[in-house]
């Protein structure tokens, strides 16, 4: 296949399936994958009826071995490439700490760190066999600075940022390049009915398209002075970021309080 390929988890809706419209349009042989296998039928009949092609696959992202299978059935389908892995399957879980049982707490690692984690390592031999391939791991500003009643999901994009930052380096002398995305809240099925002291300040801004076009537009060539690694999207997220870069820690938490109203 000479077209260029995307490999994308959590396709079936909101960020990932505008994510995969997206590189459709660019076109991009499109492999999207969800355990919505409802959602993905109607997305691989939207994309075919834009004049795209794709591969679509039930996944559930906590399971390497239907993770392995599946990126084995896409390199068939694909010819050999794997262009762009974009883990983006995750969830969101919002609530006092202490308040939460502990199986939302490990639902949450067990999706957003191990399912990135299984992504990264059984698509390894597949990226590095594709030239110049790279990696887009749904990372959020939450990894910033601990947000409260955001805890676990918090230091699961912290996760997710310290994987991007150490494979990037790792996986350079494969010329594949890890990149990080870091929206803030998302208008999407994952907000729905969070509301935490932070929402209140920032608001649920950003659409799912936003960040599609993000991730689209980081992964394109572009002349650039420095390496990049991590995209905040959308500008608090941008001041936020870059707020932290300069800002003393004292002065990063006292910022972040008062945006969560502790």
């Amino acid at each position: 296949m000479s077209q260029p390929t995307v490999f994308i988890t959590g396709a079936a809706a909101g960020i990932g399936r505008a994510t995969a419209l997206t590189y459709a349009a660019g076109g991009f042989h499109v492999g999207a994958y969800d355990i919505d296998e409802t959602g993905l039928a109607s997305l691989a009949k939207e994309i075919a009826a834009k004049g795209s092609t794709s591969t679509t696959g039930s996944l559930d992202v906590t399971d390497p071995e239907q993770f392995a299978a599946r990126l084995q059935e896409f390199d068939e389908a694909s010819g050999g490439r794997l262009d762009v892995l974009i883990n983006n399957a995750g969830i969101l879980r919002a609530g006092e700490f202490a308040d939460q049982d502990l199986k939302i707490h490990r639902q949450q690692v067990e999706i957003n760190v191990m399912g990135v984690i299984h992504g990264l390592h059984e698509a390894f031999p597949y990226l590095k066999k594709t030239r110049g391939a790279q990696v887009v791991n749904l990372c959020s500003a939450s990894a910033i600075y601990g947000q409260p009643e955001l805890a676990t999901y918090g230091a699961t994009k912290f996760a997710v940022r310290g994987l991007t930052e150490a494979l990037d380096l790792e996986w350079h002398k494969h010329d594949i390049s890890v990149k990080a995305m870091w929206p803030l809240f998302v208008q999407t099925a994952m907000t729905e009915g969070v509301s935490t002291g932070t929402t209140g300040s920032l608001g649920v801004k950003l659409t799912a398209q936003d960040v599609a076009d993000a991730i689209y537009k980081s992964t394109q060539p572009a002349k650039r002075i420095y390496h990049k690694v991590h995209f905040p999207v959308g500008l608090p997220s941008k001041a936020l970021s870059m707020g932290s870069r300069f800002s003393p820690v004292w002065l990063t938490r006292e910022v972040n309080r008062r945006l969560s109203h502790t």
